[in-house]
């Protein structure tokens, strides 16, 4: 870390500092490293620029219009990462197995009523929370002598809202925001050197941090021949820009010892982390619907070279040296409509490693490529009682398979292991399951 920490002093300030700080971290998202609800979850995330439910505020807001129904959404996503690390250092290959349990709620309406316009436009709002809905900002950031998995752990808090409009016909468009929590804390306290304090003050402050998506969608069909059937008719094609996003927690510490370190000149030391990065991300995508079946794919391009500079300002990680590159991700997946009250769906990607360094001294990262395919069920229950539209149910799996790679294992603490060599790999399951109403 590059602030120095006199004797004594500082594991006394550090011990108190960390009272404030706890849980799991990792650099990604629930959004672009599982999928949101089941339909992402299923299709690997492939026609999730397409998708007419409330997810379409995170992928594609424009897609928002596609169904002029409002609908209230709850959905509950669990993935358990199996990372797997071999070495001749260890006695078992198993490094982690944290699983992320993230509660998603959603909604979309129509604001066209608040206007004098009679022109569509639609609201969306979907909320993530870890934990069941327990935990708004739950991470851990750290070295690891041992070794740790870039992507996967637990999620923090975040809620995108966005509209989408129809901006002449078979053209339309959206914009959306998603806020993640940036954290502050400042902390000072006198000591002695037994770590006994008093005076102390904490002050915690909590800011959302905004970052963009700007989407458009064309349906060829709907504008070349909207009343009757011809060649283009289901042929979509869909953009997106995903502005960068990340949580960051900074904490100031201020530290005096009487007899040894004065108020005039006390200890004073700076911690800043980041989590949950969401690199920018540009993504293009064409679907083809023909009643019964739609298939789509995408092909997305990640700006993950940026989180050198967030490395490059984290007091825990800046040591690592780690080098990351852009990636392009191809997505295909599809649906196949069982009549009017089923769908299967199915999905394949492919998702090569970020990470170019092979050894990240001290923090020691690991990630690699991967193979992912989903499965999923959508049905719709006829109508019950009061409702007026059937309930949507939709069940998703997915499976991400982690190509083996090899790390060196670095650490400059002394007495640690050094210079070892790991094989890394593993696997995710991944289960999504949501309940929607329409109205």
């Amino acid at each position: 870390m590059p602030f120095s920490i006199r004797p004594f002093t500082g594991v006394a300030a550090f011990a108190a500092l960390m009272t404030i700080t706890s849980a799991n971290a990792n650099m990604g998202t629930i959004g672009n490293t599982y999928g949101l609800f089941p339909q992402d979850v299923a299709t690997t995330q492939a026609l999730s620029m397409f998708n007419q439910e409330v997810s379409a505020t995170y992928y594609n807001p424009s897609r928002l219009v596609k169904d002029q129904r409002g609908e209230l959404s709850t959905g509950l996503l669990q993935a358990e990462a199996k990372l797997e690390a071999s070495g001749p250092d260890r006695s078992g290959d198993l490094l982690s197995r944290t699983p992320t349990a993230s509660v998603l709620l959603g909604l979309k309406t129509d604001l066209s009523q608040l206007t004098t316009f009679d022109h569509p436009m639609f609201l969306g709002v979907v909320i993530g929370v870890e934990n069941y809905g327990f935990s708004l900002l739950e991470f851990q950031s750290e070295t690891s002598e041992g070794g740790q998995f870039l992507e996967y752990d637990r999620q923090p808090l975040f809620v995108s809202v966005g509209g989408g409009t129809e901006l002449f016909r078979g053209f339309s468009g959206g914009l959306s925001a998603r806020a993640t929590l940036n954290n502050n804390a400042t902390l000072t306290t006198t000591t002695d050197l037994a770590g006994n304090t008093q005076y102390e003050s904490l002050n915690v402050q909590a800011e959302p941090a905004l970052s963009f998506t700007l989407s458009n969608t064309l349906d060829l069909g709907e504008m070349f021949c909207p009343y009757y059937d011809c060649a283009v008719t289901g042929l979509e094609f869909a953009v997106a820009y995903q502005q960068r996003s990340y949580s960051r927690t900074k904490v100031e510490a201020t530290t005096v010892i009487p007899g040894l370190i004065p108020a005039s000149d006390p200890l004073n030391f700076t911690i800043q982390t980041y989590d949950s990065f969401q690199p920018t991300t540009i993504t293009a995508g064409t679907q083809f619907d023909r009643g019964s079946i739609r298939i789509g794919a995408t092909l997305e391009y990640q700006e993950w070279s940026t989180l050198e500079d967030q490395f490059s300002s984290d007091t825990i990680k800046d040591q690592a040296g780690a080098e990351f590159e852009d990636i392009m991700i191809p997505r295909l997946g599809a649906e196949y409509r069982l009549g009017e009250s089923f769908s299967l769906l199915g999905g394949f990607s492919y998702r090569p490693t970020a990470l170019k360094s092979t050894q990240t001294v001290d923090v020691n990262l690991f990630d690699t490529d991967r193979y992912i395919v989903g499965v999923g069920l959508s049905a719709k229950v006829g109508k019950q009682m009061f409702l007026a539209h059937p309930l949507q149910i939709d069940l998703g799996y997915q499976r991400q398979e982690l190509v083996d790679r090899d790390f060196t294992i670095v650490n400059s603490r002394p007495g640690t292991a050094n210079n070892i060599e790991v094989t890394t790999g593993g696997s995710v399951d991944v289960f999504s399951g949501s309940i929607s109403l329409k109205f």
